[in-house]
This record gives structure tokens, C-alpha cells and sequence, in this order.
């Protein structure tokens, strides 16, 4: 080989040894022992991929969102029993519940998102302090704190539970 083609040679190596840091670099580090198997695979002939971990990462999203949808469909059972007619009127604009099932009554926070606008000056400030007590009845705390939401994830308004 002369001496241009060992100089093309490491700049083609160079070049791709950087385009796949770059790839890895925007992986998060979740799942990068499954994106380097599937990898792996696409550069074997054949280009056989391993669909298990493609489904296996989608699984674990799946279950994610599930979890987050049941919490708001537990607090929204709740007030539907025992809430007053105001309550589960605001409660019905209740889109999503975090934290609810994560205490140690040290801390504890959860947030409450609805489908409200406007922020403090829009409709959803009265609401929200009926859906801040509601929660309250439904999960208590030594020294949680509730914050609602609205759907432009502005405070709507918070309390203690």
C-alpha cells in the first residue's frame, strides 16, 4: 500500500469510529446492551436483528404508561365513591397522576395534571384546590405535598396530604 491509501485508510476508520460514538452518545444509556446486539446483528450477513430485545424495550414503556394511567384512574374511583358532586366534577378533568404510589412520609410529592388552561388566572384555580383535598382523602401522608397542573403544565395549585 502507498502512503496516500494508508492515509484515506485511517481517516474512513476514523470517521466511522466517530459516527458510532455519536450513536451511542445519544442512547441515554437505557437499553444499550440490547441496541448493541441488535447492532451486532444488522452487520452480520443476512442482517438478522434480535427482535426480543426490540420487544423487550417496548414492554417496558408499555407497562410505564399503564402504571401512570392506573394511577389516575385509582384516584378518579376513589372520588367517583366518596367524593362530594364538586369534587368528582373536577376530578372528571384529571388526565394523569404521578407519585401517588411512591411514599415514605418523609417527603412525599405527587403531581396531578389536568386538561384545565390559563394557568393561575385561567378556570382551573378553583378546581384545582378541590382536587388537591380529594387526593388528600385518597392518600395521606405525614408530609406530602399534592401539586395540580394544568394541561400547558402550569400550577394550578398544590396542598398538603
Amino acid at each position: 500500500m502507498g502512503m496516500k491509501t494508508k492515509i484515506a485508510l485511517g481517516a474512513v476508520v476514523g470517521i466511522a469510529v466517530i459516527g458510532a460514538v455519536s450513536a451511542n452518545a445519544g442512547d441515554n444509556g437505557t437499553g444499550s446492551a440490547d441496541k448493541g446486539a441488535s447492532a451486532s446483528a444488522d452487520r452480520q450477513p443476512g442482517g438478522a436483528k434480535d427482535a426480543g430485545a426490540d420487544a423487550r424495550q417496548g414492554g417496558e414503556k408499555t407497562e410505564k404508561a399503564e402504571k401512570k394511567a392506573s394511577q389516575a384512574e385509582q384516584f378518579k374511583a376513589f372520588v367517583e365513591e366518596n367524593g362530594t358532586a364538586q369534587e368528582k366534577e373536577a376530578v372528571a378533568h384529571v388526565t394523569k397522576v404521578q407519585g401517588a404510589d411512591e411514599q415514605n412520609d418523609i417527603l412525599d410529592t405527587a403531581d396531578v395534571y389536568t386538561d384545565f388552561t390559563g394557568g393561575l388566572m385561567g378556570e382551573g384555580t378553583g378546581p384545582a384546590k378541590l382536587i388537591a383535598s380529594a387526593f388528600a382523602d385518597w392518600k395521606q401522608s405525614e408530609n406530602g405535598l399534592v401539586t395540580v397542573y394544568d394541561a400547558d403544565g402550569e400550577l394550578l395549585g398544590n396542598g398538603e396530604f
